[in-house]
């Protein structure tokens, strides 16, 4: 079992920032990529920000320049700094890990419960 706790998200102007936190525990053997997906209302879920094991990232286009995810592989748990957001950034924040649970077993996926980000004047 793993269990993932998102933080830091909140309600903030545009050009403003937030950085967002997801710390995963559990029964954790290794863990691959991290990332972070968005749902904005009326929207499909979207891809943001993806880090793997060796430190690679991938961005949407649509935050390039303005985002960067960073990950603490001693603490198990993976940032996004969000600066320059605008009201478009507007949506339900969720961290994703790839695991695997012991040796031989996995990876499987896990979500978080989402965290909001409002960006609005």
């Amino acid at each position: 079992q793993v269990q993932l706790v998102e933080s830091g998200g909140g309600l903030v102007q545009p050009g403003g920032s937030l950085r967002l936190s997801c710390a995963a525990s559990g029964t954790i053997f290794k863990i691959y990529a991290m990332g972070w997906y968005r749902q904005a209302p009326g929207k499909q879920r979207e891809l943001v920000a993806n880090i793997d094991s060796g430190g690679s990232t991938a961005y949407a286009d649509s935050v390039k320049g303005r985002f960067a995810i960073s990950r603490d592989n001693a603490k198990n748990t993976v940032y996004l700094q969000m600066n320059s957001l605008k009201p478009e950034d507007t949506a339900v924040y969720y961290c994703n890990v790839v695991v695997a649970t012991g040796p031989g077993t996995g990876p499987f996926t896990s979500l978080g419960q989402g965290t909001q980000v409002t960006v609005s004047s």
